[in-house]
């Protein structure tokens, strides 16, 4: 039985099952300008129901499902207006791993990295941020309410409710603080009503994220055993290892010794590289031990044109396999720079349209009849690189769970151990302490034993360098939400160290102004509330 289950319903109730052998997840609406407190959580069930909508922030955007009627946000239409997609585009589009043919307002801008203040989907991603945020914030005041007279189990579970919203919101501040810097800043103690939220500086933001995180470990359910897709000690840990490894760029003093310590603890925690790669981006990947944190995906019950739905079609056409869907929509591909880090180039695909290199995380489609290696028309879906890397099968090649042709079923693997273990890495040859360099090549020799079958793909201590770190990186998690943050830690997003086929709208590539390594606060939130401040040079 496939894991989550999303239902809809009617028009102001969306239900969300977490079919993991243990209860129901049914989700509540949670709307701040209504009286919540007698509306929603009219009985203990309903707790659990509300924390459901959280989590459903993350994969849809709308109260009915089925790709329209009743958006989370308005000014974009649903579909585009989803969390995973917006958040997806803005990490990738505008990096070496992803490029996008379509015309849609300004989507090409990203890849292009020329963006301005007023982009739609900009304002999608912090619309999205902020929605989540807010209605955390409003669990969180009934949860409040509620916790002073209940006892037992009940307690118990209000407290571990509170907790994962909790997470959630310092979830969503993370890429608030990773995107956009010093934004604006409200909690469970601004109540609705008409006010202008005050600004946070991004040292602030990072010190509120971080005490959070710390503050509600005692009340998460231990690593690895709560309910799948939901958070826990593990997924805590983990991301305090993200706020660390980037302390650096958000507040300017290395961290590298604390990130050291959650990831050890995440690594202590008995997760488990999985043995099949292409299994942790297939429609079984819930049985994955490696995934720390997922955002999950369901074809029957998660219907919208978001998400992974958006991720498996935008990324097919051109005579790809279609790997569980019925179309592709011909949008997203990859460049010839980033396939090059895969010791792949055209001459690879002379026989062949899907050559995989001794690495075999590089999954990647070429049809050398009809399609064109070099990108001359950005426009054009054919020119690029496909990538066939995530798949609406079974790793087996079988349906996917509740399968559905256009609805995908596989699941949005945000935190995996893999990526603990390159920030392991990295954070010992940045000089962080409670590591060492011995440890950091196992763990890295780990994954490319399992990318390369055998031991022809370890490195020694001398090849473990910075440089490879951030290539490795690329090689291990393309397309899984992480490269645009990478470039920015690593000072490759806009300087001129590295360049990419149509970076700066440039064929060959140039170098981009450094004020782009964060995104602009968006005109419509700047111009109606009077304490926020644009970012530099927007």
């Amino acid at each position: 039985m496939k894991k989550n289950t999303f239902i809809t319903p009617v028009i102001l109730i969306i239900v969300f099952l977490f079919s993991s052998c243990v209860k129901d997840l049914e989700v509540e609406p949670i709307d701040p300008n209504v009286n919540t407190l007698n509306n929603v959580f009219k009985d203990q069930a309903a707790y659990k129901q509300a924390l459901a909508k959280l989590y459903t922030s993350f994969a849809i955007s709308g109260q009915t499902g089925g790709g329209g009627g009743l958006p989370d946000i308005s000014g974009i239409d649903e579909n585009f207006g989803n969390y995973i997609r917006q958040y997806w585009g803005l990490q990738e589009l505008s990096t070496d791993e992803a490029i996008i043919a379509w015309d849609d307002a300004t989507i090409k801008n990203f890849h292009w990295q020329t963006w301005s203040p007023n982009d739609v989907f900009i304002t999608a991603i912090y619309s999205r941020i902020f929605y989540t945020v807010t209605i955390s914030n409003e669990f969180i005041r009934n949860v409040n309410s509620k916790i002073g007279s209940a006892s037992g189990t009940f307690l118990s579970d209000l407290k571990k409710f509170k907790a994962e919203a909790r997470f959630l919101r310092a979830l969503s501040y993370w890429h608030a603080i990773d995107m956009f810097g010093n934004v604006p800043f409200v909690t469970e103690a601004d109540l609705p009503g008409a006010f202008f939220p005050q600004r946070i500086t991004r040292a602030d933001l990072f010190n509120y994220i971080e005490k959070e995180l710390k503050e509600i470990e005692t009340d998460l359910a231990p690593a690895r055993q709560n309910e799948y897709a939901r958070a826990d000690k593990g997924a805590a840990w983990f991301l305090l290892a993200k706020l660390y490894l980037n302390a650096k760029v958000y507040i300017g003093t290395e961290k590298y010794t604390e990130a050291l310590t959650y990831i050890n603890q995440v690594i202590a925690a008995g997760y488990t590289l999985d043995g099949n790669y292409t299994k942790l981006f297939s429609a079984d990947n819930n049985q994955s031990g490696e995934i720390i944190f997922p955002i999950a995906f369901d074809g029957q019950n998660t219907q919208q044109y978001g998400g992974m739905t958006f991720i498996l079609h935008a990324s097919n056409g051109g005579g790809m396999p279609l790997s569980g869907i019925d179309g592709g929509w011909g949008g997203i591909r990859t460049i010839k720079d980033f396939v090059s880090k895969f010791n792949i180039s055209e001459s690879n695909f002379a026989s062949t349209t899907q050559y995989q290199s001794s690495d075999k995380r590089g999954m990647f489609f070429f049809d050398k009849s009809s399609w064109q290696w070099e990108i001359t028309n950005v426009g054009t879906f054919t020119h690029g690189i496909g990538v066939t890397k995530f798949k609406n099968v079974t790793s087996a090649g079988g349906p996917a769970p509740n399968a559905h042709a256009t609805f995908v079923s596989t699941d949005f693997p945000m935190f995996r151990l893999a990526d603990a273990y390159l920030m392991y890495a990295e954070a010992v040859l940045r000089g962080g302490s409670g590591g060492d360099m011995a440890t950091a090549v196992g763990y890295v020799n780990a994954l490319r034993l399992r990318a390369y079958g055998n031991s022809s793909g370890n490195i020694n201590t001398s090849g473990l360098t910075l440089n490879f770190i951030l290539d490795e990186r690329g090689r291990e998690l393309y397309w899984e939400g992480h490269r645009r943050t990478d470039l920015v830690r690593f000072g490759q997003f806009t300087n001129g160290t590295y360049v990419w086929e149509w970076k700066g709208n440039v064929k060959n590539g140039i170098q981009t102004s450094s004020f782009r390594d964060l995104y602009p606060i968006p005109v419509n939130d700047l111009n109606a509330n009077p304490h926020l401040q644009q970012n530099i040079g927007y």
